[in-house]
């Protein structure tokens, strides 16, 4: 088995055990761990474990969202603080390991000027969070619009799972993984339009 193989066979790995997190009786405090951990290093998306959560709780449906949410924005202040001081030896392996790394060299000033947008469709879209958490630390975002953003994306995606899972149950699941990242990416441009639109128009 060659190098991409082993690299599928344990992302499936940490899936399954991510999955399996569900059924634990500390299941909201996993999810805590997931989505901070998620945020800067993990390669697994909060997500699964969160509609798995869901479906079996579904009236916590908001609680589980509200605790997706902050884990997963104080686990991008690590990301954050990666990206920041210790890039090198952390933050470009974890995009290397992504097959980000090439990415790092377009990378520049011109980030920052792009940040709001930069972190919102990283946090709401299926674009890996970790890579713009890490980035915003390393191009010196400014820590206030990176928080403030983290939290309006983090809080889009999850909430909109939640409200998803709550009111229309099992039946919605298949729908949110075929269609969820396409949705959050035609989202971010209606937003984008709007922002737009009022600026300059």
């Amino acid at each position: 088995m060659g190098p991409g193989g082993y690299g599928r066979r344990m992302i499936r790995t940490l899936y399954d055990w991510t999955l399996s997190l569900a059924a634990h009786p500390r299941a909201l405090w996993a999810l805590a761990f997931v989505a901070f951990i998620e945020a800067s290093v993990f390669p697994i998306p909060p997500d699964v474990l969160m509609v798995a959560m869901i479906l079996a709780a579904p009236q916590r449906a908001f609680v589980i969202a509200a605790v997706a949410t902050a884990a997963s924005v104080l686990g991008g202040l690590l990301g954050y603080a990666i990206g920041a001081f210790a890039f090198d030896t952390i933050g470009r392996p974890v995009l290397e390991a992504l097959g980000k790394g090439d990415a790092v060299a377009a990378f520049n000033t011109r980030f920052n000027s792009a940040g709001f947008w930069s972190v919102l469709v990283a946090g709401v879209t299926p674009f890996p969070f970790k890579v713009i958490t890490i980035m915003s630390g390393w191009t010196a975002m400014p820590l206030g619009v990176f928080i403030g953003t983290a939290i309006i994306a983090r809080a889009l995606r999850f909430f909109f799972v939640a409200a998803l899972l709550w009111r229309f149950g099992t039946p919605i699941r298949d729908f949110i993984d075929r269609w969820l990242g396409l949705l959050s990416i035609l989202f971010v441009i209606v937003l984008f339009l709007g922002f737009y639109s009022v600026r300059y128009l």
